[in-house]
């Protein structure tokens, strides 16, 4: 990723400075810089005989790619000779500062009024996460959204979310409707018998408060599943039904 000639005994402080990635970036943008040299820039410094260029490179070349790095789970970063926490404080805050540039600007400009916005919404969301997480969208009557909560995070294909902690968040933002979200890391979006089960669950759970569940979606790397539009939302709403 980088074609520069490593410098093993000099800090970059030392580097001529129209060589420095932070002078670079100022002079000529950011789009100038290598993966490394951008790395670099939020590691500010490197460590014993070696550059923050070569740290970040380093780093770079344990994830394999940009992609995966920012995939990877926290605890993947622990044990990175060379990282803190207060370094991996500093890159992690960077990586969701890049996620959230993918979101919607302003939440009350956001409405989901179907299966596939909910589907475009939720793969923006989950898709690519190492582990599984369980999101829910609470909305109004007109579609706005009110809130995307991170209920839980699990391990690979096993989260377990609290049905209270679900309905807790729907009083409180008084939505009319939520639709749940959850990703499946594993890479096959077709629904477990557990994802069934808490469907199910759910569904039962809302209907006695008067809150509608639109869809329980799934997204894997290369699809996404939705309960309402394969029929297996109206299916598992019946037989919750007396």
């Amino acid at each position: 990723m980088d074609t520069k000639l490593k410098r093993t005994s000099s800090g970059i402080s030392n580097w001529p400075e129209d060589e420095r990635p932070r002078e670079r970036l100022l002079n000529l943008g950011p789009h100038a810089l290598t993966d490394a040299e951008l790395m670099a820039i939020l590691l500010h410094v490197g460590i014993r005989g070696k550059s923050a260029v070569e740290l970040g490179r380093e780093i770079l070349q344990h994830f394999d790619s940009l992609q995966e790095m920012m995939a990877a789970p926290l605890s993947d970063w622990q044990g990175i000779k060379g990282l803190g926490e207060a370094k991996i404080a500093q890159l992690q805050a960077a990586l969701e500062l890049g996620r959230r540039a993918a979101f919607p600007a302003k939440r009350e400009n956001t409405f989901i009024k179907s299966t596939v916005q909910a589907a475009t919404y939720f793969t923006t969301r989950l898709r690519g996460l190492a582990d599984e997480h369980f999101h829910v969208a609470y909305l109004n009557r007109q579609g706005r959204l009110l809130e995307d909560a991170l209920i839980a995070v699990g391990s690979v294909d096993i989260v377990r979310p609290i049905l209270r902690t679900v309905i807790t968040k729907a009083l409180k933002n008084n939505a009319s409707a939520l639709i749940a979200a959850h990703n499946h890391p594993s890479g096959v979006s077709a629904p477990s018998e557990t994802d069934k089960a808490l469907t199910r669950d759910l569904l039962a759970a809302c209907c006695q408060i008067g809150i509608k569940v639109l869809d329980h979606v799934i997204v894997s790397e290369c699809s996404a599943f939705s309960f309402a539009d394969s029929g297996l939302l109206d299916e598992l709403e019946l037989g919750t039904k007396p």
